[in-house]
């Protein structure tokens, strides 16, 4: 049996191997949690359910994410285990593009694993990456997730949670701080407590994000503004559920015609 990684562009679950791959690789390399595979699985569960493409609310979402990152005056990107494992060159070029610091933060802290997700950035160009050394505390938090930086995460006006973080969601937002998240369920505690919810793929969502904050570098502040004015994420999780019934009812078929996984 061959390899994942000799298996050709072709083959129609390509990406979807590949994404997997780089998670169990991530596990080999002791940056991902052996937990993060249970949460890639679940990811992928529900980017079946929108037919595995970035949506249209979740294309309004990721300009709406685009525009206040932009308006941000202390934007700061977290970043866990499976992020660090699918997307890191992407969360490296966003950081660089809005001026932004790194901030590992992982649920399973190790100071050992800490220490390899930060080194794991700084190799693909990361020129401020904290969470070595935390020296201060989210309010309402009793496990390591509370730990964070000053400088980063802990002074963040806006801070950029790649992947499904519930409870840190919610504290963000109680010590006043706007959140944005990727997160493929839209019914989740993160998606429903977050400012923008991204309900996407997260390799999908960050090359997306990289391409709006590009386009609208050069905006005004009061269009930026604009946008985020008329953004209603209630209503883009609707539409997100709606996406979800609206695709399984365009793709049923009776199940001698279903394709095999």
């Amino acid at each position: 049996m061959p390899a994942l990684s000799d298996v050709p562009p072709s083959h129609p679950r390509y990406a979807s191997l590949m994404t997997r791959e780089k998670v169990v690789e991530g596990v080999e390399r002791g940056i991902t949690g052996r937990n993060g595979l249970i949460a890639q699985g679940r990811g992928e569960a529900f980017d079946y359910l929108i037919g595995e493409r970035t949506t249209a609310a979740a294309a309004e979402a990721e300009r709406a994410a685009a525009a206040m990152l932009l308006l941000a005056e202390r934007p700061v990107l977290s970043v866990n285990g499976n992020a660090a494992a699918l997307v890191p060159g992407e969360m490296v070029s966003l950081a660089k593009r809005i001026g932004a610091p790194l901030e590992v933060n992982i649920f399973y802290r190790t100071e050992e694993r800490v220490r390899r997700i930060a080194d794991h950035l700084r190799s693909f160009g990361a020129e401020e990456v904290f969470g070595e050394e935390p020296d201060a505390a989210i309010p309402g938090l009793d496990h390591a997730r509370a730990k964070a930086t000053r400088g980063g995460i802990f002074d963040a006006d806006v801070v950029f949670v790649p992947l499904e973080d519930g409870d840190r969601c919610e504290a963000l937002v109680r010590m006043g701080k706007r959140v944005i998240t990727v997160d493929l369920n839209p019914l989740s505690r993160t998606a429903r407590t977050s400012t923008v919810t991204i309900v996407d793929n997260v390799v999908r969502a960050l090359p997306n994000l990289i391409s709006l904050v590009e386009e609208m570098a050069g905006w005004d502040g009061a269009d930026l503004a604009g946008i985020l004015e008329a953004y209603d994420n209630t209503a883009i999780l609707r539409r997100s559920v709606e996406e979800v019934i609206t695709h399984l009812a365009r793709s049923f078929s009776p199940l001698d015609e279903l394709s095999p996984p």
